[in-house]
């Protein structure tokens, strides 16, 4: 089986995070195999995924969850480098409505013209499911700023992971996302610090506790939760859960295999291996 490698090329969230660019907002990145899906793709995307040689001429699929700059700023140039340059239609553009065709008060985030250039497109609610290359994604129920925003479920070879993307907690968050060998949470704020339509560490918790996944990682930091301390804010959800929780960091990889292995950006960081 071929394991599920996840980049974490950017793990800022939120206007003031997105504009000092304290934390990157260039997504995320999964690969599998020959297989690779951009996921919200906000500023920096096309820059961070050059240089951390994934290229983006060979992308399969890029995904946007809602109409927020800091998720889809840089969709439409990476859906120019997965069609070759508008050279040929290919590749999949998978977005909410919203992202797609605006409402309830916004426009549209991605063009018609680059909407045309992709080989197809998925248009995103709660339920739908879809499929790019090897990976089987569906749509799950997120409640945000966004009315039309969603989170994901992703089933790859190794295993299933859930990704929040903004939120607020509400009841059936956690059984939307039950199952999981691997979830990550957009955690925007830190203890003690509740924020309408997104989710804080105490937010975390009660999802984690109900979800129970085998892992967890933590990732979209507001400037509160930056100058807080992520490794104190997982190390308090995880002496809580009684889970792994991993704080993500810019250029960080979490692989799927037979284990869960995370490696941070720099040389000489230990990796940490999780059997989940």
């Amino acid at each position: 089986m071929e394991p599920l490698i996840i980049h974490f090329l950017g793990t800022g969230g939120g206007r003031h995070a997105m504009c000092t660019q304290r934390r990157r907002t260039a997504g995320i990145r999964l690969a599998q195999g020959r297989t690779q899906v951009h996921l919200d793709p906000g500023p920096g995307a096309l820059v961070h995924s050059i240089y951390a040689g994934l290229t983006p001429m060979r992308l399969d699929g890029v995904v946007v969850t809602h109409c927020h700059p800091d998720h889809y700023t840089d969709a439409e140039v990476l859906v120019e480098a997965m069609t070759g340059g508008t050279t040929r239609r290919g590749g999949v553009l998978a977005a909410s409505r919203s992202v797609l065709e605006g409402g309830e008060g916004i426009d549209l985030s991605v063009s018609r013209y680059h909407q045309g250039l992709a080989g197809r497109v998925e248009w995103l609610e709660p339920g739908r499911r879809f499929e790019i290359g090897g990976l089987d994604f569906e749509a799950v129920e997120a409640r945000h700023s966004d009315p039309l925003g969603i989170g994901l479920r992703v089933e790859a070879e190794t295993g299933k992971i859930g990704y929040t993307s903004d939120t607020a907690l509400f009841s059936e968050l956690g059984k939307a996302h039950e199952g999981l060998r691997l979830l990550i949470i957009c955690t925007m704020w830190p203890r003690g610090n509740p924020l309408k339509a997104h989710l804080c560490t105490d937010d975390a918790l009660e999802l984690i506790r109900t979800a129970k996944p085998r892992c967890t990682i933590i990732t979209h930091f507001g400037l509160k939760m930056i100058n807080a301390g992520p490794a104190a804010e997982t190390a308090y959800l995880e002496e809580e859960a009684g889970v792994p929780v991993v704080a993500a960091e810019d250029g960080m990889t979490a692989t799927l295999g037979e284990d869960i292995i995370f490696k941070g950006p720099r040389k000489r960081d230990e990796p940490r291996v999780v059997q989940a």
